[in-house]
């Protein structure tokens, strides 16, 4: 079987500051006279593991065990401290969904460019507009700036662009939380056709239904670091023992 994504000895550290700044005042005359002191602090520390193409593989975690950057990792959205992560094929992350638009700007007008940040032509975006309005639900409010959006409403939109396509490799970051019921199944079934699709989806959830549901196989970080790798009914089983 092919591979999607082999991580190696991965380790990513950020340089937190070891002092109390009250204001940007403070802190720009500190960096000035050099008074800044930072320390290092380990987010993720020797991740090592392969996905095969089409599995359908979930993260979880307590919060800040390092489930976000993983995935930003992965997708190619930070660089590691060290190690690496190499991926085969076109990636479609759903991290963070909206961080992209102009929230000054018409979701009709985010429509567009954001499709043009993918990389998709104004013609294949007029052929998906129709589609990414139905599925979003949002047809009543396409003219309406997006700053006077909810982020439920602005992630519906997120949601709907990026999964307009079929990627090799989807990454998923509790995006099924978002909106009402109805709209999480939906997601869902959306997620499901993906998968259908021989492709490789990633997902974090702290639903561990939605995990065990969902994956085939599972990698439990705690602290940072590996606690369990394996089949997902025996990584989940395991996680809700603890």
């Amino acid at each position: 079987m092919a591979l999607s994504v082999e991580v190696k000895s991965l380790e990513m550290h950020f340089n937190m500051s070891k002092e109390r700044l009250t204001t940007l005042k403070e802190y720009f005359l500190k960096m000035v006279r050099k008074e800044l002191r930072f320390e290092d602090f380990v987010v993720l520390h020797d991740i090592s593991f392969k996905i095969e193409q089409g599995d359908v593989f979930g993260i979880v975690g307590l919060n800040g065990s390092g489930k976000s950057t993983l995935l930003k990792l992965i997708s190619g959205i930070m660089r590691p401290t060290k190690g690496n992560v190499k991926t085969h094929g076109t990636i479609a992350p759903l991290i963070e969904l909206g961080a992209g638009f102009d929230m000054e700007l018409t979701a009709r007008e985010n429509i567009y460019l954001n499709g043009s940040v993918l990389g998709f032509s104004k013609k294949f975006m007029d052929e998906r507009f129709d589609e990414i309005v139905e599925f979003s639900e949002m047809r009543d409010f396409l003219d309406t700036p997006m700053k006077n959006y909810s982020s439920g409403m602005v992630a519906r939109i997120g949601f709907a662009i990026a999964t307009m396509t079929t990627p090799d490799i989807l990454i998923v970051d509790e995006i099924l939380s978002v909106g009402d019921f109805k709209f999480q199944e939906k997601c869902e079934r959306r997620i499901n056709d993906i998968m259908n699709s021989n492709t490789t989806v990633i997902i974090v959830s702290h639903s561990i239904d939605q995990i065990e549901r969902l994956c085939q196989h599972c990698l439990w970080l705690e602290h940072g670091g590996i606690r369990m790798i394996g089949d997902s009914q025996a990584v989940c089983d395991a996680y809700k023992n603890t």
